[in-house]
């Protein structure tokens, strides 16, 4: 198993990253870092982290390396790129991989590194968005070798409640998926609530609290919901563009395994909208601009 004592290696210092780091470093952990925006790695470098020169240099220096990166071919980019993962890793490290990317890209990547360098892939996407990593909750679906879940679970425990192994490399990434179906779903049910609740002369602010502890009560209902009733949408915790990628990313899984999907290509297809007007970057809470007629935007 994972002791303080080992190396761990970080790449991806955004809006989750950031958070994962300082509570490895607050856990104990010696953390290497790199990311592709150097001036991002300021705050955890202020708190002990050393910055690596390279990918190369990182994987070299950490006996497990962590990816939270954008999409897949960030992932693919990090890992089989000129100087990454690949070219300098060894059997015995570990590759977990907190990222959401398509499960198929993952089930090639992690063969193509073993095969390569005998570094072994565990898949491990989390859901929790930022308050869950900077309070050490997230939730974890882990795709991997037992063993290989069971060496990284100390480390993971840094930022997570709670890790669940699913299944062989890519079974992480599918619950991941299944997982943002739900968020995604609810999130435009949310806004389209909380718009015609306005509409109907009713106090939408205090929907959350009125239904907290109900059937229809979420994590997303008591976080989105007041930000939309009162247009708040500053500071971005989570992006449009990563809602709308993993959406895509279920439509595309549905397809190559027969299964429909009606509610979430629809989902697919409003987030695709919202997008192209301009949100790509912002707050799910802008979804509520959908919903508010004159006052919104056509879709």
């Amino acid at each position: 198993m994972t002791e303080k004592t080992d190396s761990i290696g970080f790449i991806g210092i955004g809006l989750m990253g950031r958070p994962m780091v300082l509570r490895l470093l607050q856990a104990g952990y010696a953390v290497t870092v790199w990311n592709r925006s150097p001036a991002k790695l300021a705050p955890v470098l202020a708190e002990g982290a050393v910055e690596a020169a390279g990918i190369a240099d990182l994987a070299r220096a950490s006996d497990v390396v962590m990816l939270c990166l954008a999409d897949t071919a960030a992932v693919e980019d990090v890992v089989f790129g000129p100087n990454g993962l690949a070219a300098a890793a060894a059997p015995g490290k570990l590759l977990v991989d907190l990222s959401s990317i398509e499960p198929q890209a993952t089930r090639r990547f992690a063969a193509r590194l073993r095969e390569t360098c005998g570094m072994a892939w565990v898949d491990a996407p989390v859901s929790g968005g930022v308050p869950g990593a900077e309070q050490g909750t997230l939730a974890i679906m882990a795709g991997g070798a037992a063993a290989e879940v069971d060496r990284a679970r100390p480390a993971l425990a840094a930022f997570s409640r709670q890790v669940t192994r699913m299944g062989e490399v890519g079974a992480g990434q599918i619950t991941k998926i299944c997982n943002q179906m739900i968020v995604s779903c609810n999130a435009l049910v949310i806004a389209e609530m909380i718009a015609l609740a306005q509409r109907a002369g009713v106090d939408a602010a205090k929907i959350p609290e009125a239904l907290a502890g109900g059937f229809a009560d979420s994590k997303p209902l008591q976080i989105l919901g007041p930000e939309m009733a009162e247009r708040r949408f500053e500071p971005v915790k989570w992006r449009v563009k990563t809602l709308l990628k993993d959406l895509n990313m279920a439509v595309d899984l549905a397809r190559g395994n027969g299964s429909a999907v009606p509610m979430s290509g629809l989902a697919a297809q409003l987030m695709q909208c919202h997008g192209g007007n301009g949100h790509l970057e912002a707050d799910p809470a802008t979804l509520i601009k959908l919903y508010l007629g004159g006052e919104g935007e056509a879709c």
